[in-house]
C-alpha cells in the first residue's frame, strides 16, 4: 500500500479526530500508559536530550503527556502541542500551561518556516497524510533538526489492537523499509532506525524509532 492520497487523508483525519475525541479518557489508561506509550516516550526524551533542541514540536500529542514531560524535564524555549483532536487537546491543555496546545493537523501545522529545533511523533504517524506530513515536517524544521518519529509495525494484530475500535482498520502502518524510503524522499537523512527498547518482547508491542536529520 502507498501513502495515502490527499482525498482520502481528509477523510481519515476526519474519522480518527472523531475517534480520538470518544478516546481520550482511555488513552490516559495507566496500564496502556506504562507498557505501551511509556518506552517510546523515553526514547524520544533521550533524542531531545542528545540533540540540545530548544524549540520542539510533539505532533499527534494526544492528552500531552509527552510534550507536558517535554517542558517539564528539558525546559526548552518552546514546546508546541499539536493535535487534530479537540478532545484530546481539552485533556492536554489541563496538564501543562507550559506547552504552547494548537488544534492543528500535522500536514498543516501553522508554524513559521525554520521554527523549530525538532519534530517528534509517538504512536500518531500512521493517521497522517505520509508524504504531506514529512514535507511539513521539513518544513518547519531548521537545517539539521531533529526528526524523530516511533511508528507501530504493521505486521502484527497487536499494533492495531493498541488502537480505539472507532479507528481500527483506517489507518496505515509503513514498514520500517517503506518508512526510511518516505523520510529520505522529504530531504531528510536517517540516522537510526530500531525497535522501541522495552521491558515486554517485541512481538508484542513491535514499535520502531526512526531518527533522521533535516
Amino acid at each position: 500500500m502507498s501513502a495515502m492520497t490527499e482525498g482520502s487523508a481528509r477523510a481519515l483525519n476526519g474519522l480518527v479526530t472523531h475517534g480520538w475525541n470518544r478516546a481520550a479518557q482511555l488513552y490516559n489508561f495507566p496500564v496502556l500508559q506504562r507498557l505501551a506509550y511509556r518506552p517510546p516516550q523515553h526514547e524520544i526524551i533521550a533524542q531531545l536530550r542528545m540533540s540540545r533542541a530548544h524549540r520542539i514540536a510533539d505532533v499527534g500529542c494526544g492528552t500531552g503527556i509527552l510534550a507536558a514531560r517535554i517542558a517539564r524535564e528539558l525546559r526548552p524555549q518552546v514546546v508546541y502541542g499539536c493535535d487534530a483532536s479537540v478532545g484530546m487537546l481539552k485533556q492536554a491543555r489541563s496538564r501543562s500551561d507550559q506547552v504552547q496546545w494548537r488544534n492543528r493537523r500535522a500536514e498543516d501545522l501553522g508554524l513559521p518556516d525554520g521554527a523549530v529545533e525538532a519534530v517528534v511523533s509517538t504512536h500518531a504517524f500512521h493517521f497522517f497524510d505520509h508524504a504531506a506530513a514529512l514535507a511539513e515536517f521539513h518544513r518547519i524544521l531548521v537545517p539539521g533538526g531533529l526528526l524523530a518519529i516511533v511508528l507501530n509495525s504493521p505486521r502484527s494484530r497487536w499494533a492495531m489492537a493498541l488502537q480505539p475500535p472507532a479507528v481500527q482498520g483506517l489507518a496505515y502502518f509503513p514498514p520500517p523499509d517503506e518508512m526510511r524510503a518516505l523520510v529520505e524522499a522529504a530531504g531528510f537523512t536517517i540516522t537510526e532506525q530500531r525497535p522501541v527498547r522495552r521491558p515486554l518482547p517485541n512481538s508484542m508491542v513491535p514499535d520502531v524509532l526512526t531518527v533522521a536529520r533535516r
